[in-house]
């Protein structure tokens, strides 16, 4: 295991480079920079605005800048922000622990609903309740994510005193933490369940998927055969095999999540790396951009990783050799 983690992280960096190369390149291959808007404000001279290109490199061919950028990346500083007018690594910061929050909270959730729904499903096949569940999920994967979020937070709005966005509440700091985190509690609740509802449905079906292929191999019924209860066939033999695939989905989960599940958090003005990608691309903020993306894709490869861990600990037939 050792020696294919080392092998996974040499990889990453040659992904990494390229996923970076590709990012700046596009970025300088849209047309403008940021420093366009600040040239129609008046009050702005045209030597300031050059004397912050060169400051920042940016009156050098992209090429240079890239490597400027890459240069400031190996010593740990991702730049600076010029529309937080802040370092990029303190903006993201800022940003990254709501997003962290979300996910976490929504995995959670997410995944303790999923797989007692899908082993129901299987184990219950054509029932009535199986049949409902699945009609539901179907309903689930149809419905667009902004659509959902739209939807819930119409339903919100005819609650009395039910938070319709935001993090916190106006009154945050006077109270009790206690207080402070029911509060968060209750602004989480709406993207929590829009990002829940839109994940939870395809994974049940795929759950209820694996469940009924493996319950129909020959092991199973020798098992059974064998005299071994319902609950130890289930649990112990059929589930141990039916939740690979459900783990390396898991990975990529995780990743988008942290990522920022983008549409969901500004809809539901939630102040996550998904919004915050979203407002760097569209000020054009070289160096936030740089900076998110970079996050993304680290979270992608960390994903992944993880997933593969998770399935050589669960599965003792799996080794990486």
């Amino acid at each position: 295991m050792g020696s294919y983690l080392l092998r996974r992280l040499l990889i990453a960096v040659p992904l990494l480079l390229g996923i970076s190369f590709l990012t700046f390149m596009f970025i300088q291959a849209a047309p403008g920079n940021y420093f366009d808007t600040l040239r129609m404000n008046p009050e702005i001279s045209e030597e300031t605005i050059r004397q912050y290109e060169a400051r920042y490199r940016l009156d050098q061919p992209p090429l240079v800048q890239y490597g400027y950028w890459l240069r400031n990346l190996a010593r740990g500083d991702l730049g600076y922000s010029f529309a937080f007018r802040a370092p990029v690594a303190s903006v993201i910061g800022s940003r990254l622990w709501n997003t962290m929050l979300l996910a976490i909270v929504t995995m959670l959730v997410t995944w303790l609903l999923a797989i007692p729904l899908g082993i129901y499903g299987a184990v219950r096949h054509q029932t009535v309740l199986d049949r409902a569940i699945s009609f539901m999920a179907f309903i689930g994967m149809s419905v667009p994510t902004f659509f959902l979020a739209l939807l819930a937070l119409f339903v919100a709005s005819k609650l009395p005193g039910f938070p319709l966005g935001g993090m916190r509440s106006v009154d945050f700091d006077s109270l009790s933490p206690l207080g402070r985190m029911w509060d968060v509690a209750q602004h989480l609740a709406l993207p929590v369940t829009v990002l829940t509802i839109a994940s939870l449905a395809g994974l049940q079906r795929l759950m209820r998927g694996n469940m009924l292929e493996v319950l129909r191999a020959p092991y199973i019924t020798t098992a059974r055969a064998k005299g071994l209860s319902e609950g130890r066939v289930i649990y112990l033999h059929a589930l141990r095999n039916a939740i690979n695939p459900m783990i390396t989905i898991f990975g990529y989960e995780l990743s988008s999540l942290l990522s920022g599940a983008a549409l969901t958090e500004i809809i539901c003005n939630w102040p996550g790396l998904g919004s915050l990608m979203l407002s760097a691309v569209r000020q054009q903020d070289l160096f936030l951009v740089m900076g998110d993306m970079m996050m993304g894709a680290v979270l992608l490869l960390a994903g992944n990783l993880v997933a593969d861990i998770l399935l050589a600990w669960s599965d003792p037939r799996i080794r990486y050799e």
